[in-house]
């Protein structure tokens, strides 16, 4: 594979409307095949805080996932147990020493251009929270999944308190229906290869 390619591979990313009636389907599908071959221990991270109607994206979403009862994944970040800016870094390190090589899927609204708004855009590689206050945080999960709650460009801080909450109730509504759906997927997720690979080993071992 070339430098290029690569490189490419790694800022993979889907966006679709919020309101597309294919988006479960579609963007779960694309995210399940950017997940490893071996299952892992998988961990949600939904950054956010609730006393911001824009960033109270991720609690919500964690919130909802929660009263989903994943099976495979284990959530952090709650409406009463939020993931923000000042208990981000311990709960990272708290995640890596209770979890034994978890992939993280890290959530977080964000601002992006008119055009943008009501977008749900998962991505490769890891989330970088704060950058639209120009806060330094430390980069979270092996994928993310970013919702553009509002636009931005000036005075970020009041456009993320002024942003309508149904809307950024509604995208996490969505969003956890999709992480939902990958986690009554996930214990089929076992790539052909894997398989094939397996009855290869065991015919071996005959």
């Amino acid at each position: 594979m070339s430098l290029k390619r690569r490189f490419s591979n790694l800022n993979e990313n889907f966006r679709m409307l919020y309101t597309d009636p294919s988006l479960n389907i579609r963007m779960s599908e694309k995210i399940m095949s950017w997940m490893p071959e071996i299952p892992r221990d998988y961990v949600i991270v939904c950054i956010g805080t609730d006393r911001s109607t824009g960033d109270s994206l991720g609690p919500l979403t964690g919130t909802f996932l929660k009263e989903l009862k994943p099976k495979h994944m284990t959530v952090y970040g709650t409406l009463h147990q939020p993931v923000h800016a000042t208990n981000l870094h311990e709960t990272m390190e708290m995640i890596m020493e209770k979890h034994k090589n978890p992939y993280i899927i890290a959530i977080d609204a964000c601002l992006g251009k008119n055009s943008s708004i009501g977008h749900l855009i998962a991505a490769k590689g890891p989330l970088k929270p704060g950058a639209a206050l120009n806060k330094t945080l430390p980069q979270v999960g092996d994928m993310h999944i970013t919702a553009v709650v509002n636009i931005g460009g000036f005075m970020e801080y009041s456009v993320l308190q002024n942003t309508r909450l149904s809307f950024v109730m509604d995208m996490a509504r969505q969003l956890a229906s999709i992480l939902d759906y990958i986690d009554h997927n996930l214990k089929h997720h076992y790539p052909m290869s894997i398989v094939l690979r397996s009855n290869s080993e065991e015919k071996r071992t005959i």
